[in-house]
C-alpha cells in the first residue's frame, strides 16, 4: 500500500486547526524596521513583524499572501532573519512567491526522510492512509490544471463536490449507497482540510484547493499511486 508522508506542526494541536491561518490572529500593518541590537544589550532584537510572522509560523506551519499579506511579506523580505531564528529549532522556511506561500519544512528532511527512529520533539510525524493519498492526488490534478487554464499562482481553485465523487468512486468503488458515498467524500475532505489542502465546504458545494497542496507529498508518486489502482481496476474480472 502506497502511502503519502507529511509533517505537522505539534504546537497549539489541541487549541486550534493544525496548519490553518484563517482561524489565527488579525493580520497586523507591517513596520518597517531592520534587526538590530537592543540599546545597552546583548541580546537580538526582532521588530515585532518580524515575531508575529515567526510565530504565526511555528503556531501554523503556512502563511498565505491571500489571508496575511502583511505577514507573508514581513516573511518575503525578511527570509534570512526568520531562518536564523529557526535554527535552533530545526526548522526552515520556504516560500513559494508565484503561489503567495510561506510554510515551513525541517531543515534538512531529505537526509531524514528514510530513517524511522528520528523525531522533531516540534512536529508530529503523520503519514496518511490510501484513501487519503488518493484524495490529494485527485485533488493536485484539479489544481494542477487550474494552474494550466489560469495560470500559476492563481488562487481561485474551485472544485465542486460532484466532480469529485465519480473520480473518488472509480478507484473506491461505489458503495451502492449515494448518501454514503457522499459522506465518505466529505470526511475526507475535513481530514484533508486539517493539512491545509482544502478549505470548507460551502453553502454551494464547493471547496477551494489551497496552494500548499502543491508542496505536499511526491507528485511522481501520487501518479503511480492513481497508475497502478487503474491498472487494478482493468485487471478486475467483469
Amino acid at each position: 500500500m502506497m502511502r503519502c508522508k507529511t509533517w505537522i506542526l505539534k504546537s497549539e494541536f489541541l487549541m486550534s486547526p493544525i496548519f490553518d491561518p484563517m482561524n489565527s490572529n488579525p493580520d497586523p500593518a507591517p513596520v518597517v524596521k531592520e534587526p538590530g541590537v537592543g540599546n545597552n544589550s546583548e541580546t537580538p532584537f526582532y521588530d515585532s513583524q518580524i515575531k508575529a510572522a515567526t510565530q504565526e509560523l511555528i503556531k501554523y506551519g503556512v502563511l498565505e499572501a491571500t489571508d496575511k499579506p502583511n505577514l507573508y511579506q514581513t516573511c518575503l523580505c525578511h527570509s534570512e532573519t526568520i531562518n536564523h531564528v529557526l535554527i535552533p529549532l530545526d526548522l526552515q522556511l520556504r516560500i513559494d512567491d508565484i503561489r503567495g506561500l510561506a510554510f515551513l519544512m525541517v531543515a534538512n528532511e531529505e537526509e531524514r526522510e528514510h530513517s524511522d527512529d528520528w523525531r522533531h520533539p516540534l512536529v508530529r510525524r503523520q503519514r496518511m492512509n490510501l484513501e487519503q493519498s488518493l484524495m490529494v492526488a485527485i485533488l493536485r490534478q484539479h489544481f494542477i490544471a487550474h494552474e494550466l487554464d489560469a495560470g500559476v499562482g492563481d488562487q481561485k481553485a474551485i472544485v465542486h463536490l460532484d466532480d469529485l465523487l465519480p473520480e473518488l468512486n472509480q478507484f473506491l468503488g461505489a458503495s451502492g449507497s449515494d448518501e454514503r458515498d457522499d459522506k465518505r467524500l466529505r470526511n475526507l475532505l475535513e481530514q484533508l482540510k486539517s493539512y491545509a489542502l482544502v478549505s470548507d465546504i460551502d453553502e454551494n458545494d464547493k471547496i477551494s484547493i489551497r496552494p500548499l497542496i502543491a508542496h505536499v507529498a511526491n507528485p511522481e508518486n501520487l501518479q503511480n499511486l492513481i497508475a497502478v489502482l487503474k491498472q487494478h481496476i482493468q485487471d478486475q474480472p467483469r
